[in-house]
């Protein structure tokens, strides 16, 4: 710097003096294709989901099965419809998704992720609600690998002193 700062109030002045002016945040604006769809990948264990969103009446195809004919346990199918229940558009939306890899748990969360993420791009109001409820996060948590001298990743062989 050219000049001594003595003082705080020099030092405030000095850094209002080169702080450049905060940019406001732009508006979210919807992204959508040709055919009025929103695209997400959601990703949940080994599962990834890719998902199209797009206006209807609330049905859900998952690899081109009804999702209560792929996910068959009823909780499964709530963790499908949770984004939309966040959100309020419950029946508003229908979705077309692709899942692969991983479990149906790790499916139907890869699912439920992308759900998030494609409602919100369609929808940008909607992102406040699925942002709080925590949807838009991918879970990060995975299996813990094998370690060399472990019977399983943490797991250690029987002890025996002779």
């Amino acid at each position: 710097m050219a000049e001594d700062i003595k003082s705080l109030d020099q030092l405030k002045d000095a850094v209002v003096e080169t702080a450049s002016p905060v940019a406001e945040a732009e508006p979210r604006v919807a992204v959508r294709d040709a055919q009025g769809r929103s695209y997400a990948t959601g990703k949940r264990k080994d599962a990834v989901a890719r998902v199209w969103v797009k206006p209807g009446s609330g049905k859900i195809t998952v690899n081109g099965k009804d999702m209560s004919e792929y996910f068959a346990r009823p909780v499964l199918q709530m963790i499908l419809r949770q984004p939309f229940d966040v959100a309020g558009v419950a029946g508003q939306y229908d979705v077309l998704a692709t899942v692969a890899g991983g479990g149906l748990s790790g499916q139907a969360g890869a699912v439920k992720h992308g759900i998030s993420k494609a409602l919100q791009l369609h929808e940008p109001a909607l992102r406040a609600a699925l942002k709080a409820a925590g949807f838009l996060t991918r879970d990060s948590r995975v299996v813990e690998r094998k370690k060399y001298g472990k019977a399983k990743a943490r797991r250690s062989f029987q002890f025996s002193k002779r």
